[in-house]
């Protein structure tokens, strides 16, 4: 059921502190964390407690657990001393989303490129 941890989720088990991970922030709503597969310089990931397959549907349940999402991907940027940084939600296989569980991605350390992809 989304809001509640699942047990196949890799992240709920992040959040839940059952698998390890460099965390870097953690608030009520949210937990920060290094992505394993870097695409930047810093590549951090803000997920919520919360199980959500995905921003939209994270945003239409729990909007203010969203906005947290973001607040909290803004303070990475500010703790890791980012100029400038990029937030990114995939949606879809397509997109390239590989785990259901909403997530923000906080990119920054070098040039970003325009378009992505």
């Amino acid at each position: 059921m989304a809001g509640e941890p699942q047990d196949d989720c890799l992240f709920c088990k992040i959040a839940g502190g059952h698998i390890p991970a460099t965390i870097v922030r953690e608030s009520d709503t949210t937990v920060a964390f290094q992505d394993i597969n870097p695409q930047a310089p810093t590549h951090v990931l803000v997920i919520p407690r919360l199980h959500h397959p995905d921003a939209a549907s994270l945003a239409a349940a729990a909007p203010s657990v969203a906005a947290d999402v973001l607040r909290e991907a803004g303070e990475v940027a500010a703790q890791e001393k980012l100029e400038s940084y990029r937030i990114v939600f995939n949606t879809g296989s397509g997109a390239g989303q590989t785990v259901w569980h909403a997530h923000a991605h906080v990119l920054g350390g070098r040039g970003l490129q325009w378009p992505p992809g």
